[in-house]
């Protein structure tokens, strides 16, 4: 990184950053000893995220590109100039029915080389904003219990951690 920090921008994902966000997926399952349990395809990502049904929401953190990323993939921003998305936050609406809708924070991604800089607070920041906008209850997320960074980052927002509940889930196959 250069000696002056590059400006940081937060915004909305969009379908042609699906392809980094899937890396960055990769990378956060490489982290949590879970490789190759990545199985969702490119096409039903995007469908998932901008086709007519859309299940997901994110934020993306981009920095301008630069000669020492050169080794990130790049996109066009907004303005056509080159940016690499360096994290995520992405979040689909949860409805419980003792507190009405919810965000469900699903994942918050930072790349290693970008970590402890900031970002990961302007991702949970703008997802915050976004709750209160949308009128939501509040936001919920899991954290693997052994995931010491993650949980010092999470406690700054003095969330309630609930050691009550058991995490439950069903593997269903699904032919394409």
């Amino acid at each position: 990184m250069p000696a002056t920090a590059p400006t940081v921008t937060i915004r909305s994902a969009r379908k042609e950053d699906c392809p980094r966000l899937l890396e960055l997926i990769q990378e956060l399952a490489d982290y949590e000893r879970a490789s190759g349990e990545v199985t969702v395809s490119l096409p039903h990502f995007e469908e998932s995220g901008f086709g007519e049904n859309r299940v997901w929401w994110a934020h993306v953190a981009s920095v301008p590109q630069t000669s020492s990323e050169e080794s990130l993939p790049l996109t066009p921003s907004e303005g056509g100039e080159a940016e690499t998305i360096v994290g995520f936050a992405l979040y689909y609406v949860r409805y419980s029915t003792w507190k009405g809708q919810r965000m469900y924070l699903e994942d918050i991604i930072v790349t290693k080389k970008w970590r402890c800089k900031g970002i990961g607070s302007k991702l949970m920041d703008a997802l915050i904003e976004e709750a209160k906008q949308k009128h939501f209850s509040g936001i919920m997320w899991q954290v693997l219990e052994w995931n010491e960074p993650a949980i010092k980052f999470y406690e700054r927002y003095q969330p309630k951690f609930d050691g009550e509940w058991v995490n439950v889930s069903i593997e269903i196959s699904v032919k394409e």
